[in-house]
């Protein structure tokens, strides 16, 4: 697979100003450039994960979940999770045990204080 330079003002729906996308959080942030930098390395095409991103809205919409734009980030993790998954770059239960171990951690996290994981997660 060659590498493609990813034009991310050009990025679908994600939520903008006219500087750019828009992130309510850093998670927001980290995974957004998780898949443009995965894809730029050839880890999968744009058009596969615009197509994942599709799959992964079209669902939320099947199961009539309104589409205010609130959830954008959170379905762009799960396509994110599912397209690395599908490749093979990680598998399902490694996936698993990683969001287990971070909801652990926000748990345990006083608000307003960054999640951190420790080594016993």
């Amino acid at each position: 697979m060659t590498a493609e330079r990813v034009d991310v003002a050009a990025v679908g729906d994600a939520p903008r100003d006219s500087a750019g996308p828009v992130f309510n959080a850093p998670w927001e942030a980290q995974a957004f450039a998780l898949a443009v930098a995965l894809s730029e390395r050839g880890a999968f095409t744009w058009k596969e994960w615009a197509a994942t991103l599709a799959e992964v809205i079209g669902e939320a919409r099947a199961r009539g979940e309104p589409d205010t734009g609130e959830r954008y980030y959170e379905h762009w993790l799960e396509a994110l999770e599912r397209i690395v998954a599908r490749i093979g770059l990680v598998d399902g239960v490694r996936l698993e045990q990683r969001r287990r171990q971070w909801q652990a951690a926000a748990r345990r996290t006083p608000h307003g204080q960054p999640i951190m994981l420790h080594p016993d997660d």
